[in-house]
């Protein structure tokens, strides 16, 4: 047995976080931004914001629909090489729809594939069960950033509203319960959850309030 003293480091119980912290910007390095801004408005993502200070500053955003999260691209804001970003996810409810919708806007997309878990290779067509988080299509900006779609229709417990405050969530609600008034009144008798959860979803892939609230009808006469 060694004489040597030894010592075991023990973890330190880190606390949850009580600030939020949003992910709201992803930077991607460009070689064109304005062939750049032609390929991500092509996509039907919403231009939010292009910022030119001289010849040495340019700031484009683009946000995809449905989004918290906003892209960011131009000059003198990365040093990193054009093309060197990959990996970035982009989560869709189906991705088979998803991936015709780009094919529609010219993009070169992969054929949909999936994996048996995480690190596993990855295996051609979707995943057999349909399940949540395994099926995936990727493709490429003109400077070859890589862009990934995930399927997910079910999220892991805990997911999916943390990027939600009370702040924005009681306005969003006032606003939906005054439409879904208007709704009800003529409506055939139904539980009003089903609709306020079509009417949020809408609210929050950028649909305006009267839009979101057809949306909402649709979603109900389709139950």
């Amino acid at each position: 047995m060694s004489t040597k003293e030894m010592s075991i480091e023990r973890p330190t119980k880190i606390e949850p976080g009580t600030v939020d912290m949003k992910l709201e910007v992803l930077v991607i390095p460009v070689s064109d931004v304005e062939r750049a801004k032609r390929f991500y408005g092509g996509l039907g993502w919403r231009l939010d914001a292009d910022f030119v200070v001289g010849d040495a500053f340019r700031v484009v955003q683009f946000t995809p629909p449905g989004s918290p999260c906003s892209v960011h691209f131009g000059t003198g804001i990365t040093s990193a090489a054009p093309g060197s970003a990959s990996g970035a996810y982009l989560v869709v409810s189906d991705i088979e729809a998803a991936r015709a919708e780009l094919v529609e806007h010219g993009v070169n997309v992969s054929a949909i594939f999936h994996r048996a878990g995480p690190g596993k290779p990855a295996v051609q067509g979707r995943d057999p069960e349909r399940r949540s988080y395994f099926s995936y299509a990727s493709f490429s900006d003109p400077d070859g950033n890589g862009w990934l779609l995930q399927e997910v229709t079910t999220r892991f417990p805990g997911r999916g509203l943390s990027s939600v405050d009370v702040a924005t969530l009681v306005p969003l609600l006032r606003e939906a319960e005054e439409h879904h008034g208007r709704y009800e009144a003529t409506a055939p008798k139904h539980h009003w959850s089903d609709w306020y959860a079509a009417y949020l979803v809408a609210r929050e892939r950028g649909r305006t309030p009267a839009d979101a609230a057809k949306d909402a009808a649709i979603h109900m006469e389709s139950k």
